[in-house]
């Protein structure tokens, strides 16, 4: 394969997707630590209600976010089958709540899509792309935006 053909080979990018508020979203697989089954949160007093509290993983306490909450959509009810996906941003780890995670799917540059004008926010968009996977239109999230580094601690949570 010469270098010319090498140049012009698409960029791939690797998401985790899964389902949230009934719609599919996505994020960058290498932003994902771990991902884990339902563990109860200690609630904090004075926290935004998109935070749950914290959970412990393995010695590390760490927030967990309820993205159908923070995202604006329905909340589902938390059962046994609810999934904490476990993610680094911003050096810090953060849990999202969500419904379940379907699959890593890996969509070129060119099979992602800007969101249309109409739907973009004037502060950090959380939504930075969508790509159609079959039949399924999945948003791939911004997660510096989802979860604004000022997330990191839990002293940092409260003040927020």
């Amino acid at each position: 394969m010469s270098d010319v053909d090498a140049s012009q080979k698409p960029t791939i990018i690797e998401l985790l997707s899964f389902r949230v508020g009934g719609q599919d979203y996505a994020i960058d697989v290498a932003s994902t630590r771990e991902i884990r089954g339902w563990t109860t949160p200690s609630e904090l007093p004075d926290t935004p209600v998109h935070i749950l509290g914290m959970i412990n993983l393995r010695g590390d306490v760490l927030p967990l976010l309820d993205l159908a909450a923070r995202l604006g959509l329905k909340t589902p009810e938390v059962n046994e089958r609810s999934v904490i996906i476990v993610t680094e941003v911003d050096n810090s780890t953060v849990g999202l709540l969500v419904d379940a995670v379907s699959d890593i799917i890996a969509p070129s540059e060119e099979e992602m899509q800007p969101p249309p004008e109409a739907v973009k926010s004037d502060e950090d968009p959380c939504v930075r792309a969508l790509t159609v996977i079959g039949e399924k239109m999945i948003r791939v999230l911004e997660l510096s935006s989802v979860m604004p580094s000022t997330l990191g601690t839990p002293d940092q949570l409260v003040s927020g």
